[in-house]
């Protein structure tokens, strides 16, 4: 079945958002998602929509555990912190949803997702604005994530990226 969806008003965005936050404490990512789409129907190059849409993405990993739908967000998202921050965010909430999933495997890709947040973090660092130390709290959440599982290790293949390509489909792993 097919709608034609409406359109909200410009002067509704504000609250609107308020709207995506309260439904991401609700533990409702779908809902949220849903209005990040409406704010970016009417526009979409909308900042913090584009932001909350990618948070909500990644609220749904631990139910799908496929950061594409997230990834493809982070390209829009302007300004090189916030693209290496929310890169990190990804791939940190991808690790903590494989660990949840508590199998071998995933425990591995557990280990490479927390790995790959913590190299954005440290590239958001760089360019984080004076007192804004954010990448450092979330590299150092990793870290602890890793130090306080022993589970998680390191995948002994050669190459430390294969798991994405095998669980995530091709091209992925290059985002």
């Amino acid at each position: 079945m097919h709608f034609e969806l409406r359109a909200i008003s410009e002067e509704s965005i504000p609250d609107a958002l308020a709207k995506v936050e309260r439904y991401r404490l609700l533990n409702e990512p779908v809902l949220a998602e849903s209005i990040c789409l409406d704010i970016l129907a009417i526009n979409p190059d909308h900042q913090q929509a584009l932001i909350s849409l990618l948070l909500a993405r990644t609220d749904q990993l631990h139910a799908n555990a496929q950061p594409k739908g997230a990834l493809e967000v982070l390209g829009r998202i302007k300004g090189e912190y916030e693209q290496a921050y929310y890169a990190g965010i990804v791939w940190e909430r991808l690790g903590h949803a494989r660990i949840r999933q508590g199998d071998p495997g995933a425990r591995m890709s557990a280990y490479h997702s927390l790995q790959d947040a913590m190299s954005h973090y440290e590239v958001a660092m760089k360019f984080a604005p004076h007192g804004n130390d954010d990448a450092i709290l979330r590299w150092n959440t990793c870290a602890r994530t890793i130090m306080q599982n022993p589970e998680i290790q390191r995948s002994p293949e050669h190459d430390p990226r294969a798991w994405l390509h095998d669980e995530a489909g091709p091209g992925i792993a290059d985002s």
